[in-house]
């Protein structure tokens, strides 16, 4: 059973994973998580002041900024892809949320094929409400399919550069298990959640049967984004989320 921590500050509880996320949040009894969408995507300096208005606006703490959905340009190399989340997890400091050594937010950082942002930019966040009655919510971070941890990931990618039917079958098995392992240390599996997205420009139609029907988790749609993970060399990337309260904000 994976070990949970606490947020004790944003009244949530995350998935330890590597220092530029966690694996997942939950939102604490007696409270909620809720996930605000901007229409267009915002890039990041202003997205994160936009984030912090909006927090004051709602009387919460910047620390109960819990989650974010991001687009990028066009996947990164393993060095870019660090320098890019050296800037992020900066702002975290700030804020008063990584410590730097554990990030507790959870986080997708995609790249749309079409309507390309031109720089990094925030897609939607998710963040803690005070909700005594409110049912347990949570969000999945994005995971593409290697093991995170492992120092890069190109010499860990599951059915690296095979993009044949068998080769994309391991990478949606091996990012199913994923999600289901970060769920599962919350308690939580597919049936509960509101919301599940994959990431890839590849043909995962054969894949939504056997792997995905019968995992139970269609019950709400799958929303398929023409996106790929942020890393080169990685092709499908998976979040999914049990959120009760979502909203848009005009870019």
């Amino acid at each position: 059973m994976t070990e949970l921590a606490e947020m004790v500050a944003g009244n949530y509880r995350f998935v330890p994973g590597v220092f530029q996320y966690s694996a997942g949040v939950a939102a604490m009894p007696g409270y909620a998580i809720e996930r605000v969408r901007f229409s267009h995507p915002v890039p990041m300096r202003e997205g994160f002041d936009r984030i912090a208005e909006h927090l004051k606006a709602r009387g919460r703490p910047l620390t109960a900024f819990c989650a974010c959905e991001m687009r990028s340009p066009e996947p990164f190399t393993e060095s870019g892809f660090r320098s890019f989340n050296e800037t992020y997890a900066g702002v975290l400091s700030d804020w008063g949320i990584f410590d730097g050594t554990t990030n507790p937010v959870a986080r997708a950082n995609v790249c749309p094929d079409y309507d390309k942002p031109p720089e990094p930019s925030f897609h939607a966040f998710s963040f803690t409400v005070e909700a005594p009655e409110a049912p347990h919510s949570f969000v999945i971070s994005g995971s593409g399919e290697a093991p995170e941890g492992k120092g890069n990931y190109k010499d860990h990618i599951v059915a690296r550069g095979d993009l044949s039917h068998d080769g994309m079958r391991q990478k949606v098995q091996w990012v199913l298990g994923e999600m289901e392992r970060r769920m599962g240390a919350f308690g939580a599996g597919w049936s509960e959640t509101t919301a599940v997205q994959v990431y890839t420009v590849h043909d995962i139609h054969p894949h939504l049967e056997s792997e995905f029907a019968t995992r139970g988790n269609l019950h709400n749609g799958l929303t398929w984004f023409l996106n790929r993970p942020p890393v080169q060399e990685l092709e499908y990337e998976m979040d999914c989320r049990r959120v009760h309260r979502e909203l848009v904000l005009p870019a």
